[in-house]
């Protein structure tokens, strides 16, 4: 999705794909296949390059070491990075700057959990996404799947208290690595099963002091750890009127994607722009309101993913759907709709029945 915009503004772009066909190989001719573990390769992609930035978190730090050395520039730089790769490090240095986070620790044993205290959610350090590699666990019995998990991974295991949360929010801002930042409206999220399901710009009914807390919170961040880039920090908004931070995720977020069609820029020009070092876009809202909702698949078999847009869009010609060109899987995350305007109801009913004609969850119902 940053293709587009790195178009317009006449960025040339090269591809590391993890196989021939993925999304971003359809869509980024100068493309190389293979893998981002593998230093020869990430040298070898990275040759003639000024920046060199990043889809997910995965990249081991020691190969970003060896990009530096060799004269390219990771944005965000490995020091950065290092907290969004690792739980254990993010709630380590949160703490230490004094940002309010669930409490936490790191746990070898079930003896270990039993101490910290049930219920609780436990998180392998290193991999998890998606509701991948994190448990809630109420028992000792609960607790084989996660430290096998780990074992097996050869990551640690943090636990953290079981949040007892109003609604989940994300602040995503952008910095350059001359130090300009822009902070896009605070959003409120909802989750299924783990996958972020469905976003509102800006969070509603959100005072403006808790607002102003979790831009300044992500703002804090992004400076002390020399964020290079868009950064989201994902959060709860606690019962009791308090945030703390779930996530940091220094990339264009599924959290941003709403920015697409309802902002001034969205997060993939401004993560160009911010890793190119040019002067930031404005974060402001062009509507009152955007809702994202998430197409995510579901049978294969039951029908074509494309038939969805007779549909949505005769219904909604305001519809702004986003397809990203994956494989159909049950549960996973193919595409996008936003929608926006001065009614928030009718915005989260357009997106939501938009999104159920892509998904085939409205089957061949008649409006």
């Amino acid at each position: 999705m940053m293709a587009a915009p790195a178009l317009n503004m006449g960025l040339p772009l090269r591809l590391l794909a993890e196989a021939e066909g993925v999304s971003a190989a359809q869509v980024i001719p100068d493309h190389t296949v293979g893998d981002y573990r593998d230093l020869d390769t990430l040298l070898a992609v990275t040759e003639g390059c000024s920046v060199v930035t990043f889809d997910h978190e995965h990249v081991p730090t020691e190969h970003l070491h060896a990009l530096e050395a060799a004269g390219h520039s990771p944005r965000p730089g490995p020091d950065a990075l290092l907290y969004a790769q690792d739980k254990g490090e993010m709630r380590a240095k949160l703490t230490e700057l004094g940002v309010p986070c669930p409490r936490h620790a790191i746990v070898e044993s079930v003896a270990d959990v039993e101490a910290f205290g049930f219920p609780c959610v436990l998180k392998t350090t290193r991999g998890g996404y998606d509701g991948k590699g994190v448990w809630v666990v109420r028992s000792a019995d609960d607790c084989t799947e996660p430290f096998a998990t780990a074992e097996k991974a050869g990551v640690r295991i943090l636990a953290e208290e079981l949040v007892d949360f109003r609604r989940e929010l994300s602040a995503l801002i952008a910095r350059s690595p001359s130090g300009q930042a822009a902070a896009y409206p605070v959003v409120q999220t909802t989750q299924r099963d783990g996958i972020c399901h469905e976003v509102i710009a800006p969070a509603p009914d959100l005072s403006a002091e808790l607002a102003t807390q979790a831009q300044q919170a992500a703002l804090r961040v992004a400076k002390e750890l020399e964020v290079t880039g868009v950064m989201a920090m994902e959060l709860f908004e606690t019962t009791d009127g308090r945030i703390l931070v779930n996530e940091l995720a220094m990339r264009p977020h599924n959290t941003g994607h709403w920015s697409q069609d309802g902002a001034v820029t969205s997060q993939f020009e401004q993560h160009l722009r911010a890793v190119m070092d040019l002067p930031l876009g404005s974060p402001e809202p062009r509507q009152p309101w955007t809702v994202m909702v998430n197409i995510l698949g579901g049978d294969p078999e039951a029908g074509h993913l494309y038939d969805g847009y007779p549909h949505a869009f005769a219904r909604d010609p305001k519809l702004r759907v986003h397809l990203y060109g994956k494989e159909i899987r049950p549960g996973r995350k193919v595409g996008h709709v936003n929608t926006y305007g001065d009614d928030l109801e009718d915005c989260l009913e357009r997106a939501r029945h938009a999104a159920a004609w892509f998904d085939g969850s409205l089957g061949n119902e008649s409006e």
